[in-house]
């Protein structure tokens, strides 16, 4: 799968479910409205006392699903809590996608985690046989 086709795949939804670990190890998950940069940094908005703002905190380590149904995109990789110009620059790439996050700047605690992938698989399980890539980045 191609930059560009990862991209389109990312643009055509706006849903994912990110899972994240506690600092004794157990999993929980949250599903989050995100955006996509050009350069595939994902973003999405949480508050600072939200479980996963807490164990992406502790331990960035991310995976998240995107697509339900026959086409699915998982994703792995670090979160962080971008500040400054990189900060504007994501919550920009974010409105663009979530215009009413620009209201939820004013809810105490509000922040954004940007994620970089490192590693993704695509899997269409319309086709047959099924196409499943996976991706290092």
């Amino acid at each position: 799968m191609k930059h560009a086709e990862l991209l389109g795949f990312l643009r055509a939804h706006k849903l994912a479910v990110e899972a994240s670990v506690t600092p004794d190890g157990t999993p929980q998950a949250a599903v989050v409205g995100y955006a996509v940069s050009d350069d595939l940094e994902l973003v999405f908005d949480t508050v600072d006392s939200s479980r996963k703002h807490h164990n992406l905190s502790t331990d960035p380590r991310i995976a998240l699903v995107v697509g339900w149904g026959e086409a699915t995109l998982q994703l792995e990789g670090l979160a962080d809590f971008p500040l400054g110009p990189e900060l504007e620059r994501l919550r920009e790439v974010y409105f663009t996608a979530h215009p009413d996050g620009r209201e939820r700047l004013a809810w105490p605690g509000i922040t954004h985690v940007r994620v970089r992938p490192r590693w993704v698989r695509y899997s269409d399980f319309a086709q047959e046989p099924p196409l499943i890539e996976e991706l290092t980045l």
